[in-house]
């Protein structure tokens, strides 16, 4: 059990989760997502892996520099060279953490690393060791543990405390414990290591079954005082523990849980959408906690029930993890302070010019809607604030008809001036998408194309979802507007805006880890 009870809440988003298959950010994307952890006040921020690329260096760089209050920890494999890296990235943080690791089930040994377990060993106390004399707090991870022989994993951990780590991370990398199993695996690590009051006991847990949250809570209770999770669960594979999730377990069942975390539970909402929108990735309806429906009842007898007493069906109030309670706010004469003070109070915090930008958008949408909700300006703002737009739109006009031929006429500015195309579809959208590409020149493909409505009525916004894929590689983005088509053609724009950002110039080497 940790001092004052406290589980450390070690967010890995911008790092495991960004891994993630299409969740790739820019540096002005990772440094609100993080500006936004410490609003949600995570104990760890783990900002990169600085040797996967160029890119990922300057990422943990810059929030090292930049962000104040958490820990800030990047990732290292267990090599001089990785951990010399990651301490230069991490030099201008306050507080830091080196994290490395190394495989430790046999299956990695043999068929990945092609090592001895005494060669692993011997590494991980010389990792461990280099990295304690550039930084005092060193976590280390053996990655696979969970498939991994237990007395040998005693032995590992034992060793790597004596060589200075002061958290020991137990991953279970590709979701294969069930919850029983690895309560067992942390319970008997932590009843037998040999170590003192500084040293943590850490859990990394991935959901290919399903089990990531159930078995960070298991571990909990057999003795683990630190949970590493993302927000939204995002990450590799079938992804990683949610944070939002974990953290409300505790809180709700109190019962079985004496402890508590630092985390900020009004962020919780906050956090979720941001991710999404600067992801391009969607929760889904039915994801605890932050999902659409987590709070809606549909069910006759679920909704008299909570007429009549909330807590028949309700364990959670929704305004304890910041869901907006969706009242009318602002209209079409509410002023600049006016929107400024809502946005605050919603958990934004914008500069002047990023205001001014909001505020016009904001005019323009309160002119076409008769009512204009919390969830209106969440999805305004989120899809509004961009960075790194090669490309923006200028003007859209399409045509379209049960007996006319789809077309669209685009205006794009770029390179310094404004560029028009025409092109013809199968709808007006495939037209809008056609025209953008003519002038983009993007040679991709359309994977995948969604449409739902922000708030209710008829002139509700329309937030829409696309993905694109060019050389294997996945964009995601969304858009909100009144007019679907430009939504539409607007996520169409941002997608290949971060292809032309990345267009992987870094070549990162997609080092992953745990």
């Amino acid at each position: 059990m940790s001092k004052n009870n406290n589980i450390i809440i070690f967010d890995t988003t911008l790092r495991d989760g960004e891994q993630s298959p299409g969740c790739s950010l820019n540096l002005e994307e990772k440094l609100r997502m993080a500006r936004q952890l410490v609003r949600l006040k995570v104990d760890v921020i783990e900002a990169g892996f600085p040797e996967a690329s160029p890119g990922d260096f300057r990422a943990v760089q810059e929030i090292a520099k930049q962000i104040k209050g958490p820990i800030i920890c990047g990732l290292a494999r267990a090599n001089k060279k990785n951990i010399k890296h990651c301490d230069e990235a991490l030099a201008p943080a306050k507080k830091k953490r080196i994290h490395t690791f190394i495989s430790s089930s046999d299956i990695h040994l043999k068929y990945q690393l092609k090592k001895t377990r005494a060669q692993v060993l011997k590494q991980a106390i010389t990792a461990v060791s280099y990295a304690r004399s550039l930084c005092s707090d060193v976590e280390f991870s053996a990655m696979d543990a969970s498939r991994s022989d237990p007395k040998y994993l005693l032995e590992l951990y034992q060793a790597v405390i004596d060589a200075g780590a002061l958290t020991i991370n137990i991953p279970d990398t590709v979701g294969y414990s069930l919850s029983n199993e690895f309560y067992k695996l942390v319970y008997f690590l932590n009843e037998n290591l040999k170590k003192t009051d500084k040293v943590s006991i850490s859990v990394h847990c991935h959901n290919d079954l399903g089990l990531a949250v159930a078995n960070s809570l298991a571990s909990i209770q057999a003795g683990a005082t630190q949970v590493e999770c993302t927000v939204n669960g995002i990450g590799e594979r079938a992804g990683n523990c949610s944070l939002e999730e974990v953290v409300m377990g505790i809180y709700v069942r109190k019962d079985l849980f004496p402890y508590q975390t630092k985390i900020d539970k009004k962020q919780i909402y906050r956090s979720s959408r941001l991710l999404s929108a600067l992801t391009g990735i969607d929760v889904q309806p039915n994801k605890p906690i932050v999902g659409e429906n987590a709070f809606a009842h549909e069910a006759g007898i679920h909704q008299d029930g909570v007429l009549k007493n909330k807590t028949t069906y309700e364990i959670i109030r929704p305004q304890v993890v910041g869901v907006p309670s969706n009242k009318l706010v602002l209209g079409k004469h509410s002023g600049r302070h006016a929107l400024q003070d809502r946005l605050r109070k919603l958990g934004y915090q914008l500069g002047h010019e990023e205001l001014r930008v909001v505020f016009s958008s904001f005019k323009r949408l309160s002119d076409v809607k008769k009512k204009v909700f919390d969830d209106d300006l969440i999805a305004l703002v989120d899809s509004h604030i961009t960075h790194d737009q090669r490309y923006v739109l200028d003007s859209i006009q399409v045509v379209s008809g049960n007996f006319a031929v789809p077309a669209a006429t685009i205006s794009l500015a770029f390179d310094g001036s404004i560029k028009k195309e025409s092109a013809v579809g199968d709808g007006p959208v495939d037209a809008a998408f056609q025209a953008i590409k003519k002038l983009t020149g993007f040679k991709g493909r359309l994977t995948h194309f969604s449409v739902r409505s922000i708030t209710g009525g008829t002139d509700a916004q329309g937030g829409v979802f696309v993905a694109i894929e060019k050389d294997g590689k996945v964009m995601r983005a969304t858009s909100s507007h009144t007019d679907i088509i430009v939504a539409s053609a607007e996520a169409f724009i941002t997608a290949i805006n971060k292809f032309e950002h990345y267009h992987f110039k870094d070549k990162p080497e997609q080092i992953k880890g745990c």
